[in-house]
C-alpha cells in the first residue's frame, strides 16, 4: 500500500487526538480565507479557521512558515494537468491533488503519474456533494466510497480531504476526523476555474506572488490554462521570495 506524504509533511498544527465534543453544530458554513490580512500578510480568516477547528484536525495553513504548498482540486480534466505535472517535475515540487470520484475513475494515467512522481492524493468527495446537506450515513459513504476506490484501484490510501466548495459544519469536520481524515482548506484562492473567463497571465502571477505568506496553502485548479502557463514563473517567484515550495 502506497502512502505518500510528500508535500504534506509538517503540514498540520498539533491536534487533540481524543476529545469528547458533546453536541456538535450542524450549521452550514462556506469557507473563504477572506481579504483582511495580518502583519505577516496571512489572511486572518485562515488563521481563525485553523485555531477554531484544529481539534478536528482541520486547518487552512501549514505550520511550516518557510513553506508554501500548492494544491489542486481535480473535478474534471481540461487538458492542462499534464503540462502542470511537467512543470512540477522540472521544478522538483510535490503538490497535493484532491480528486473527485469521476476524476479518479476516468483519468487513470494522470493519477498514476501523480503517485509515481511523489505527489499527494486527497479526497474531494465521490460525487462532489455538499457535505452539510448530507445525512451522517450519506457523508460517510461520500467520503469512504472514494477512499476505498482509490485504495483498490491505485493501492493508495488517502488521508487528506477538502470538502467541495469549502462547505462544512462542525459536525462534518468531526465525522471527517472520525473517518481518519484531516481536513485541509486553503489560505489563498482566486477565480481560476472559469475556463471561458481565465485571468490574464501577468495579473494572475502578480496576484499569487503579492499574496504569498508563510505557511500558505494555495488552492488552484488544473483546468486553468493560465495556471499551466505561469506555473514555472510562480514557483520561481515564490522561491525568490525565500519560500520553499
Amino acid at each position: 500500500m502506497k502512502r505518500f506524504f510528500g508535500a504534506a509533511l509538517g503540514l498540520f498544527l498539533a491536534c487533540q487526538s481524543s476529545v469528547c465534543y458533546g453536541a456538535l453544530s450542524t450549521a452550514s458554513h462556506g469557507y473563504g480565507q477572506g481579504k483582511e490580512r495580518g502583519n505577516d500578510n496571512c489572511p486572518i480568516g485562515a488563521t481563525d479557521f485553523s485555531n477554531a477547528y484544529s481539534k478536528y484536525e482541520s486547518c487552512a495553513l501549514s505550520n511550516d512558515k518557510n513553506r508554501i504548498i500548492l494544491t489542486f482540486d481535480q473535478g474534471y480534466e481540461n487538458g492542462y494537468t499534464e503540462k502542470i505535472l511537467d512543470t512540477l517535475k522540472e521544478k522538483d515540487v510535490q503538490a497535493i491533488f484532491f480528486l473527485t470520484g469521476d476524476y479518479a475513475k476516468k483519468e487513470t494515467a494522470l493519477v498514476n503519474r501523480m503517485i509515481s512522481e511523489g505527489h499527494t492524493l486527497g479526497n474531494h468527495g465521490m460525487t462532489h456533494a455538499k457535505f452539510p446537506e448530507l445525512s451522517e450515513d450519506e457523508l460517510r459513504e461520500e467520503i469512504m466510497s472514494l477512499h476505498n476506490y482509490v485504495l483498490e484501484a491505485y493501492n493508495y490510501e488517502m488521508q487528506y480531504l477538502r470538502p467541495p466548495c469549502g462547505e462544512y459544519s462542525e459536525q462534518t469536520l468531526n465525522i471527517t476526523k472520525d473517518l481518519g481524515y484531516k481536513t485541509l482548506m486553503w489560505s489563498f484562492a482566486h477565480v481560476d476555474w472559469q475556463t471561458d473567463m481565465q485571468p490574464p497571465a501577468k495579473e494572475s502571477l502578480e496576484n499569487m506572488l503579492n499574496c504569498a505568506h508563510g505557511g500558505a496553502i494555495y488552492l488552484l485548479h488544473s483546468v486553468s490554462s493560465t495556471n499551466a502557463e505561469i506555473m514555472g514563473e510562480l514557483i520561481d517567484g515564490l522561491r525568490e521570495k525565500g519560500y520553499t515550495v
